[in-house]
Parts: structure tokens; sequence; C-alpha cells
């Protein structure tokens, strides 16, 4: 615009010049001609700073809109891989989830047949604890008494129900008292049959074949055995005779009566736990 407006001014510095005479009327176009080139040459080239402003504040703006897509991109791209490591992570937890879900309903399964068994177990032995109080209530006030332990029946006899001071011969009261038992656990060939021999703290003076209180305790023991085996004919595989000596005392206390108490052959029965051992192993 700027060539054009000086090419127009040449021209009239040339008519000016030159032998052409211009009339005032012409004269006076032409300038106005010039005044409004000038005015809209000054327009264009506002209009063109404005435009180039833009251009570059677009510029600006493209530029920041640029690196804000980057930054996104770059921050989806790190989510996206989070999600897929999250899905991944989710879909073996949910397989793992599954797994000990199954898990956890055979866990649930095997307790319920442990505690059938158990409750089988116990049932059983209540059934035998009614059953041999019923048949030995006559030695009841003798010193016998029959009660459940963890799921074991324990008869406990006292010494003097079945032996002399410091015998291991079984008196006639004893026999009829094991007579009695041996009636219902020969009626009951499912039950194992523990015979524990206790004595008091009293050291045992020397007897020939007994020596100290783990004599005494052991050969009672074994003559309860003998006598159930031999005389009753249980099945001796059943049977298993132990000593304990004075080392499991029912009450600690230094009295006579505590002694009494302690001085006992207890006769421990249980029901065979093979059903309950095999789920156990499993």
């Amino acid at each position: 615009m700027k060539i054009r407006y000086y090419l127009f001014a040449a021209v009239i510095c040339f008519a000016l010049h030159s032998c052409v005479v211009l009339s005032p009327k012409k004269y006076k176009a032409l300038v106005a001609e010039r005044d409004s080139l000038a005015t809209r040459t000054g327009t264009l080239e506002d209009t063109v700073a404005k435009l180039r402003a833009d251009t570059m504040r677009l510029h600006r703006e493209l530029l920041d809109m640029q690196n804000n897509y980057n930054a996104l991109n770059a921050n989806f791209n790190t989510l996206n891989d989070k999600y897929g490591a999250l899905n991944n992570n989710f879909t073996t937890s949910s397989s793992r989830v599954s797994q000990l879900s199954a898990d956890l309903k055979k866990r649930e399964a095997r307790l319920k047949e442990v505690e059938d068994a158990l409750h089988k177990r116990d049932d059983a032995s209540n059934a035998l604890r009614d059953k041999l109080q019923k048949a030995l209530l006559g030695f009841q006030n003798s010193g016998l008494t029959v009660d459940i332990r963890d799921g074991k029946v324990y008869v406990s006899l006292a010494d003097k129900l079945l032996f002399p001071s410091g015998s291991i011969i079984i008196n006639e009261n004893g026999k009829l008292a094991l007579q009695q038992l041996a009636a219902v656990l020969n009626k009951e060939p499912d039950i194992t049959i523990a015979v524990e021999g206790h004595t008091d703290d009293k050291k045992v003076i020397n007897l020939g074949q007994i020596k100290d209180n783990w004599d005494l305790s052991v050969l009672r023991s074994t003559s309860v055995c003998r006598y159930l085996t031999e005389v009753e004919k249980i099945d001796p595989k059943r049977l298993t005779a132990t000593g304990k000596s004075e080392y499991q005392p029912v009450d600690p206390a230094n009295t006579n009566d505590a002694r009494a108490k302690n001085r006992r052959i207890e006769i421990v029965l249980s029901p065979k736990l093979d059903e309950l051992y095999n789920l156990i192993k499993q």
C-alpha cells in the first residue's frame, strides 16, 4: 500500500512540475484522493499490526495448548499403564479370591465333619458314663467316681477300694467293682482302656519288688490290667498300663485327706477316634 501511495505522489509531483496545467478542480480531486489513500493506508497498517499481534498470540496459545496436550498425553499414558497393572492385579486377586473361597468352603465342610465326629464322640462318652454310673452305683460311696474330661470317661477308684495298704494284690471288694466295670466294657468293644496308677507323696518303704512310688503305681496298674484280661476276658489289645507315681495329684494339699484322694487307680476310657483322626489328617 505504501508503494501505491508513493507512486501516486510521484505522479502528482510530476504533473505539477510538467508542462501540463491542471485545473483547480482536478487538482483538488487528486489531493482528496491522495488524502483518502493515506487514511486507508494508515488503517490497513493498523489492521496488519493487529493481525500480526493476533497471529503471535495465537502461536503462543497454540504452543501452550500443545504443551498441555503433551503433558495430558503423558499423564494418560502413565494412568493407562497403572490401570493395566491394576487390572492385572485385580484379575490375579479375583482368581485368588475364588480359589480361597473354594478352599474355605472345603475347610468349612471338613470342619463340619470334624464337629460331627466330636459330637459323636461326646455322645458316646456320655452314654458310656451313664452306663458305668448305673453299673457302679453301689461303689460310689467307697471312693469310686465316674466323670468326663476332654471327651474321655474317667473311672477313678480309691486305692482302699482295690488294694490293702502298700499292696498290689486286688482285694475282693475291688474285684467286684472291676467285675461290674468289665461287664459294661465287654459290651463296648470300640472303647480303648488306659489304666493309670497314682500314689501320694509319702516315700514307700522298700517292700522287696516295690522300690518306690513309681514301682507301686506301675505294679498296681498292671495288676488291674491282668485281672481285667485274665479273669474278665477283656481283649488285652484294648488296654494300656501306666504308672504316674506321685506327680499328678488331684489335691496338692499337705493333708491326709488330700493324700487319700491322690492314691488311686484311674481307668481312662476313650471311644475310638479313627474317623476323627482320618478327618484331621485329610
